[in-house]
């Protein structure tokens, strides 16, 4: 019998550091509020990483402990479940509720992949079909679920071309995480990280600011990691040859017609999201804040006369541990700025540093990141906190800081286990996929080459976008 000595080695870790901050002399100029901020921090994050209890049990152990010994209020930790943010993402899967249940997912494949004749026109188009569904449906897992089907056809249509079968079970799962970075709804990082900055700096991202920043970094990183893939997967001879995906064997995967007329239902979805979507990227024109829209969505989507969805059923789908997750880690946020305990941790760092180094330093710490913290929305949770204090404190743009942190951590492909998304493909009964070799091959390729993307964008793109450095 094996003994796993990494949670017990974290436990000892958290509980020296606790003891460390509870002895008075220690740490001279750190108040009581930002001692017990700092043990609750040190605490949760080595719960998320070593021990298997459920992310969100431990953040709302760590938020409650926060009220309950005054560091932050009552009214602070529930007022973040009302949070706009938290309602935006509860609408946006009412939406993507009312979009799966009419079977319009179907349809775009069929049309985009259809049109492929060789392997990286395949590669590419499946691509961009992924990337267009992060403005359809929240959350990586959500949008790794809606595109299994697809994949399962393609898989039986190339079922004699087994190593083009791993590569798209590979592709699949991939692009969707880096892809996520296009939308603010996205993930719930996203939201965790836009709720940091307007706490911490009173700046606050909007879901047409996010877009103009994100959608291209997501288009370039997807279509980058799909040439990656395709090389790190496949041979030359592989690549050769016709590809020919039909409309029916995609159809074999989907209860829902992919081709034909379209019912009324999917005219009118398709309508509705349409409508959503331009007033999301609009917002600077009509003023009228993102998750308004998106509960007008919502209940225009349930509705008995127009919706295509039942509001009990697509409540159904929302994340509500997420939701909860993402409320207690807003609070935990808040008492870290709040009690001075960001900006301590930050005030022994050296002066003088180069804004560039400072932010290569972020984004190689968050690519790593999920090496230790398999959460996406633990990751930013711990990261982003700390690299807006650290660089307001460096003299670098909080904001730039924090995108760049939060799209690094989107890389998370080293492990079976790094995300749901990696899961969900990896264990595929009857169809071929991907090793932890494959999977290991392909990041040592990825990491860097994304890493070096998102630096590129921090430094040389955003700044056009008005994020200067």
């Amino acid at each position: 019998m094996t003994l796993n000595l990494r949670p017990l080695a974290a436990l000892c870790v958290a509980l020296s550091l606790c003891a460390l901050l509870a002895v008075p002399g220690n740490f001279a100029g750190l108040g009581a509020d930002a001692r017990l901020t700092l043990a609750v921090f040190a605490l949760a994050t080595c719960a998320w990483i070593a021990t298997p209890v459920d992310d969100t049990y431990i953040a709302l152990g760590a938020g409650l402990a926060l009220t309950v010994t005054g560091v932050i209020s009552s009214d602070t930790l529930f007022g973040t479940l009302g949070d706009s943010t938290v309602w935006l993402l509860i609408c946006a899967f009412v939406l993507a509720a009312a979009v799966t249940r009419t079977g319009l997912a179907g349809r775009a494949a069929a049309f985009l992949v259809g049109g492929a004749r060789t392997v990286r026109q395949l590669v590419h188009l499946t691509t961009a079909a992924l990337v267009v569904t992060a403005f359809a449906v929240p959350a990586t897992s959500g949008r790794a679920a809606l595109a299994l089907p697809v994949f399962l056809a393609l898989a039986k249509a190339l079922a004699d071309r087994r190593r083009l079968v791993v590569m798209l079970a590979l592709l699949f799962p991939t692009v969707i995480l880096l892809s996520a970075v296009a939308t603010l709804i996205g993930a719930g990082a996203h939201l965790i990280t836009v709720s940091v900055l307007w706490q911490a700096t009173g700046d606050r991202i909007g879901f047409t600011e996010w877009l103009l920043l994100g959608l291209p970094l997501a288009v370039a990183s997807s279509h980058l990691a799909a040439e990656a893939v395709l090389l790190t997967t496949t041979r030359r001879a592989d690549r050769e040859g016709v590809v020919r995906i039909t409309a029916e064997q995609i159809q074999e995967h989907s209860d829902d017609p992919v081709t034909g007329p379209w019912s009324q239902a999917e005219k009118r979805c398709a309508l509705l999201l349409g409508t959503v979507v331009v007033l999301w990227c609009s917002e600077p024109l009509h003023r009228v804040p993102p998750a308004v829209v998106a509960l007008i969505g919502a209940v225009v989507a349930a509705s008995p006369a127009l919706g295509t969805v039942h509001l009990k059923d697509a409540l159904k789908t929302v994340p509500w541990a997420l939701l909860l997750f993402m409320a207690a880690t807003m609070a935990m946020g808040v008492a870290l700025a709040d009690s001075g305990a960001a900006g301590w941790l930050v005030g022994g760092l050296p002066s003088g540093v180069s804004p560039l180094l400072f932010l290569v330093v972020v984004v190689v710490i968050s690519t790593a990141a999920h090496l230790v913290l398999q959460s996406r929305s633990a990751r930013s949770s711990v990261l982003v906190p700390l690299v807006v204090a650290a660089a307001v404190g460096a003299g670098v743009n909080p904001v730039a800081a924090a995108l760049a942190s939060t799209a690094a951590a989107g890389f998370c492909h080293t492990l079976p286990a790094s995300a749901k998304p990696v899961t969900l493909f990896s264990d595929l009964p009857g169809t071929p996929t991907y090793t932890p070799r494959d999977l290991l091959r392909l990041s040592a390729v990825l990491a860097p080459l994304t890493a070096a993307l998102v630096l590129l964008f921090a430094v040389a793109v955003w700044p056009l976008l008005g994020v200067p450095l």
